[in-house]
């Protein structure tokens, strides 16, 4: 039976992830840690408070619990990294660097690290952004995300690590508030038309990125986990999609909805660096080697969301 450790399980994604793994392999093997206090939906099961940065507490917990796999998702974002860029490089950067470490020194068999779009950039083909392609970042965030998979793939081929990675785009949930991405208004967005409350989108109207609901970003990571270590044939991190839209158009699928709901648009310093991103994302090689098809479009998330938020 596995034992697994989700770092940052208070986030966004971990707080969902945690959930679905616990009903796969039950809550007492699912053990969640965060530098905060645990959340509601988090109760079921054990909880650590655990700063990843401490590389003793972290042997600790993997020791206590005889961990065998471990998600790694603690990171800044893209929109709060800038605001901090030293302290995200750190976190980002020195986290990984020292969870391989361990996994290394044979503390766990299996890790998983999430990376992003945002190793893309100004000079990446914007549409059906390829696997293998140029890759120029110009944040702080897509700079140590693409530091990041460079350290998994070589970990992987000089010290056998089995680290597993997806390169996400723009994930919408509605069971957590925004956590400071360039997308996170495909998130609020939401938030307002149930509120009855009118949006400022952050972005402009036109603006197409890459997105994903976040039942099959977990989906995704689960199964990517699950395939045999034969199947994966990418160390650095996989690209992953399954829809691409602009604020104008998600607007226009929740007015389907709720007729009386208005945006306006307001574009701030997160317009350059989503216009740094690709608009569409070629998966074909996480397709073909361990079957990823999302299940989501932009209407059946719309309908979803509005009905469970």
């Amino acid at each position: 039976m596995n034992n697994i450790l989700v770092i940052g399980a208070c986030g966004q994604l971990g707080s969902e992830l945690t959930v679905r793994l616990r009903q796969i392999y039950g809550a007492d093997h699912v053990i969640a840690t965060d530098k905060k206090e645990s959340l509601d939906q988090l109760s079921e099961g054990p909880f650590e408070i655990m700063d990843v940065l401490d590389t003793n507490r972290v042997k600790e917990i993997l020791k206590k619990y005889q961990i065998t796999e471990v998600y790694h998702l603690v990171a800044l974002l893209s929109a709060t990294a800038e605001a901090s860029p030293r302290f995200a490089w750190e976190l980002n950067m020195n986290s990984l660097v020292n969870i391989l470490d361990l996994a290394k020194e044979g503390y766990f068999k299996r890790l998983y690290w999430p990376s992003s779009i945002a190793v893309f950039g100004p000079n990446t083909p914007k549409l059906n952004t390829p696997q293998e392609t140029i890759m120029d970042p110009n944040t702080i965030y897509g700079i140590s995300k693409l530091a990041g998979e460079r350290w998994c793939d070589y970990y992987h081929k000089k010290h056998d690590v089995d680290v597993r990675s997806l390169r996400y785009p723009g994930l919408i949930g509605y069971k957590s508030l925004p956590g400071g991405g360039t997308t996170d208004y495909a998130v609020d967005i939401y938030h307002k038309a149930k509120a009855k409350q009118n949006f400022t989108c952050f972005l402009g109207e036109d603006t197409r990125l890459p997105m994903m609901y976040m039942d099959d970003a977990v989906r995704a990571t689960i199964e990517l986990m699950d395939a045999p270590a034969d199947k994966i044939t990418v160390r650095s991190s996989y690209n992953l999609a399954a829809m691409s839209f602009t604020p104008k158009e998600i607007y226009q699928e929740i007015v389907k909805h709720y007729p009386d709901f208005k945006t306006s648009y307001s574009p701030d310093f997160r317009q350059a660096i989503a216009d740094s991103w690709a608009q569409s994302i070629d998966d074909s090689v996480a397709q073909n080697d361990w079957g990823w098809k999302p299940a989501f479009d932009l209407s059946k998330m719309t309908q979803d969301i509005l009905t469970n938020l």
